[in-house]
């Protein structure tokens, strides 16, 4: 069993091995193979592995070696598997592997197709890495690996200098993320003399003062760094960019790796986040304030990927506001959840996008019901994460909701109307790009049709499972067992709800009323009526949210601009002025002394013999007095 478990993560690596060294020799269907392959092994493998822990009794702890020792600390190379972990590890390959499968299809044309499938089994083995490692150092080496793994995704295109610029700039804002992590990594050893997830979580249960400044640093420091990888305010605006990449990549980064890597390590060490209450409280403001500016901008986007980031950047900030508000198991939750329906709708968009040659504006789009799968399959992605019961949004969505009430009326407030918005932009999304009139050119209504089995399968799993995904999470109210709380709840501090039956149910009932009345009237206006989105915006509002708050612009002014404009000065006068100054005056210096030296040798014999008499004579007179 140890070894299979070290198989998990080592398997992506080797297929990536395979790929980047040999891959461009191998026919395209072996080195599509060898990483789908790779990933689908990985996936079989979990699930073996978690069976064999006998579900939710087993904690397994596997010490490889001792990678770090001193005399204050040690610090192992191990992995912990326990429920959490194997959850993770199974969304990772799980629904990694139907990406890979998708890409196939996808990326079939393209050149860089060995390479591809090499980046996405090395994100696989990073993400692995993350969520299996024992301690935070572990976790850290996975998540600087799928920083880096997400610049290489997002600038594959890398002959266009904008899908450049996009890569650049999320590994930019992500090592400023990162900086967090690891001063909240020195911090513990600093302070507890360990990095253990297991070590830290004792400790918080223990000896740890509730609320101490220690602790409330160490926790601001490690949740500084998930709002990078996760996408949370104010280290969000690289997430939209990251659309530049091939789609796969979008799901992949959305769904099932890159950013929910936050939402892990906070739930991992939800016991030093439960002993420091004020980072739990910035988490809540953090996460709620994210969803909703997050949903905002969403209703003014026509890139149909854009929608899509901007509703994972508000999903990711549902889960947030789930773990400030103590409801760990309810953010996991919905973490499952949306990887479901989120994979589903960016593969969908892609689907989209393959039919359409290319083209991303909604607005060029409309009467796409003749791609039936594609069609189907993305309704149902919409009517998951629009909250529509029976599926798995609606479960997730609404407990999220009823815990954030439990903490904070006025927080359950902007959540709720965010879950709202989340309905008009989907709905919108939907409308505008499947029904109606076609609006394409006619060279891309002749090339319509419908993706090849590949593409179409992955989204027909994907569809089931956001159907049936919100079934292990059923409300307790309906005195059926919540699957989620039975598997983690050894881990996660479940909290009490402090709601009665009668509110959940009213939630419920006004949540999806409202719901479909949304569904109703944006039928009406964009269907109905043909209304379409201006090209260009008018009133303050408006202007303002098509482009997105002027946040990047704001941060090109405050930050970029500065740091370029003292770069600059550096340049000219420490760098030109001093440094080089100093080491071409070491240059002159030694060629002016060189250019004096050389007079003396003339290549004269007499002039050399009358130097030699001269030294003779005044090496005798030095002789002569020093006696």
């Amino acid at each position: 069993m140890r070894s299979l478990i070290l198989l998990i993560p080592l398997l992506p690596l080797i297929g990536f091995l395979l790929n980047i060294s040999w891959g461009k020799q191998l026919p395209k269907k072996i080195s599509g193979g060898i990483g789908v392959l790779a990933v689908l092994m990985s996936f079989l493998l979990v699930v073996y592995g978690w069976l064999q822990s006998s579900g939710s009794e087993s904690t397994i702890d596997y010490t490889y070696f001792k990678w770090i020792e001193t005399s204050a600390f040690s610090i192992n190379f191990g992995f912990q598997l326990d429920n959490l972990s194997f959850l993770m590890m199974s969304i990772i390959t799980g629904v990694g592997f139907l990406i890979h499968l998708y890409s196939d299809g996808y990326m079939h044309k393209d050149d860089g197709y060995y390479r591809f499938f090499a980046y996405l089994n090395l994100f696989i083995f990073f993400m692995l890495l993350l969520v299996m490692g024992s301690n935070l150092l572990i976790t850290y080496i996975g998540w600087e690996g799928v920083g880096l793994c997400s610049y290489l995704l997002i600038g594959f295109w890398f002959k266009n200098h904008e899908y450049n610029d996009a890569a650049k700039k999320a590994f930019i804002v992500n090592r400023i993320g990162d900086l967090g992590f690891i001063v909240g990594i020195f911090f513990c050893l600093l302070n507890y003399k360990t990095i253990e997830y297991a070590a830290l979580n004792e400790l918080a249960a223990g000896s740890i003062q509730i609320g101490s400044a220690v602790v409330t640093t160490i926790t601001l420091a490690l949740f500084f760094g998930s709002t990078a990888k996760s996408a949370q305010i104010p280290l969000y605006t690289w997430l939209p960019d990251a659309m530049a990449g091939p789609t796969p990549v979008s799901a992949l980064i959305h769904a099932a790796t890159m950013v929910t890597a936050g939402i892990y390590m906070i739930t991992r060490l939800n016991g030093l986040f439960l002993a420091a209450p004020f980072t739990l409280d910035v988490i809540l403001v953090v996460g709620t304030a994210t969803a909703l500016v997050a949903a905002i901008i969403a209703t003014r986007q026509n890139d149909i990927k854009k929608v899509l980031a901007y509703s994972t950047v508000s999903q990711l900030g549902f889960m947030f506001a789930a773990l400030g508000a103590g409801a760990f198991v309810s953010g996991m939750f919905h973490l499952t959840t949306h990887a479901f329906f989120k994979a589903l709708l960016f593969l969908g968009s892609g689907s989209v996008i393959h039919a359409m040659s290319g083209e991303q504006d909604i607005r060029n789009m409309g009467g796409l019901k003749s791609l039936k799968v594609t069609h189907l399959t993305f309704l149902i992605g919409t009517l998951a994460i629009a909250g529509i019961p029976p599926l798995s949004g609606f479960f997730s969505k609404d407990e999220i909701l009823v815990n954030v009430y439990s903490k904070s009326f006025w927080f359950f407030i902007i959540l709720f109307a965010t879950a709202m918005l989340t309905a008009y932009y989907m709905f919108r999304l939907y409308f505008l790009t499947f029904h109606g009139k076609f609006r394409g050119t006619k060279e891309q209504a002749d090339h319509l049709h419908e993706s090849p089995l590949s593409m179409t399968f992955p989204l027909m799993v994907l569809a089931i499972l956001a159907v049936v995904g919100g079934f292990l999470g059923i409300p307790e109210v309906f005195h059926m067992p919540h699957t989620f709380n039975e598997m983690l709840g050894k881990i996660v501090k479940i909290p009490e709800l402090t709601v009665s039956h009668t509110f959940e149910y009213t939630v419920m009932g006004i949540s999806t009323l409202i719901v479909g009345a949304i569904i109703y009237l944006t039928y009406q206006y964009f269907v109905t009526k043909e209304k379409l989105p201006s090209k260009s915006e008018k009133g303050f509002w408006s202007t303002a949210i098509s482009n997105k708050f002027y946040i990047d612009e704001a941060y090109d002014s405050l930050v970029v601009a500065p740091v370029m404009g003292l770069s600059k000065w550096l340049y000219r006068v420490l760098d030109r002025s001093l440094t080089d100054g100093l080491v071409n005056q070491v240059g002159l210096t030694t060629l002016l002394s060189g250019q004096s030296i050389r007079k003396l040798q003339t290549g004269r014999t007499s002039l050399y013999l009358f130097a030699m008499v001269l030294g003779l004579i005044l090496i005798l007179c030095l002789n002569f007095f020093n006696r």
